[in-house]
């Protein structure tokens, strides 16, 4: 029995030998990725950046 395995874009179980889109099932799930990481749909996840306090600077703290 070959080995299946389920497509990362669309789910569907997916022969793994002689697949030339692998790991996708198809090219058109393939191209459907490759749009998304072109649209920047997909996105690293990351820790905020620590919020400055906007304003906390008055026109006093400033030197001429």
């Amino acid at each position: 029995m070959p080995r299946t395995f389920p497509c990362p874009r669309c789910g569907e179980p997916s022969v793994w030998e002689g697949n030339e889109f692998r790991p996708f099932c198809s090219e058109r799930c393939k191209l459907i990725d490759l749009g998304a990481w072109a649209n920047d749909e997909y996105r690293l996840p990351t820790q905020d950046a620590p919020q400055q306090n906007k304003g906390s600077q008055h026109e006093d703290d400033y030197e001429d």
